[in-house]
């Protein structure tokens, strides 16, 4: 139990460090491609279950678009505030926007976290330290890893960890109801997506 424990707790510093040292030193071309093939090895070293065959992907799926559906409304119907679109029109968004919304934020960000987060570091996690206190881990991992983005971006650090934190604790939850890790890639990605293209309707409109 010693040993898996050390595991868990070493591949989640790993992310952690990862995420915050070497990822944003990786040219930005080929940050997507990096990333998703370090999600892919990571769930591959660990056996982490994916659940992305029937029935179980039906259950991800069904799950992660009721949860999708509300959170992507919800961002748009968030526009309407004053402070939120002030907010978005002065986000530095990448250009061209066509690769950042179709690979970047898919594989890069969504793909990537969520096969390293929730499938990996969850599953080592888990079994190191049992459903509850694992899911902790990774979901104190997964906030800790955005400290780098919250800089970057001129954003609250504390506030980013501890969003980021419930987020990838949601995450967990949506995996862990539904067997399937279709449930929070779905949820991740309306969030971001959602976002992405509410920020970037607003700064058109603002000309």
């Amino acid at each position: 139990m010693h040993a898996k424990r050390i595991r868990a707790l070493a591949l989640a510093a790993a992310l952690v460090g990862w995420n915050g040292l070497v990822g944003p030193r990786i040219p930005s071309r080929l940050r997507p491609l990096i990333h998703g093939v370090l999600g892919a090895a990571l769930v591959a070293a660990t056996d982490a279950p994916l659940g992305l065959r029937p029935p179980a992907l039906w259950w991800g799926l069904r799950l992660g678009l009721a949860v999708a559906a509300p959170v992507a409304l919800g961002v748009a119907a968030s526009t309407a505030a004053p402070r939120v679109r002030v907010a978005m029109a002065n986000r530095d968004l990448p250009r061209p926007q066509a690769p950042w919304l179709l690979v970047r934020i898919p594989i890069g960000t969504v793909w990537s976290e969520e096969a390293a987060f929730r499938a990996a570091l969850g599953t080592v996690a888990a079994d190191a330290f049992g459903s509850t206190v694992g899911r902790l881990v990774q979901s104190l991992a997964f906030g800790l890893s955005h400290i780098a983005d919250a800089r970057g971006s001129n954003e609250p650090v504390i506030g980013t960890v501890l969003v980021t934190g419930v987020a990838g604790w949601i995450f967990a939850l949506l995996r862990e109801r539904s067997g399937s890790l279709a449930a929070p890639m779905l949820a991740h990605l309306a969030i971001n997506e959602a976002g992405a293209v509410a920020a970037s309707a607003v700064q058109r409109r603002a000309g």
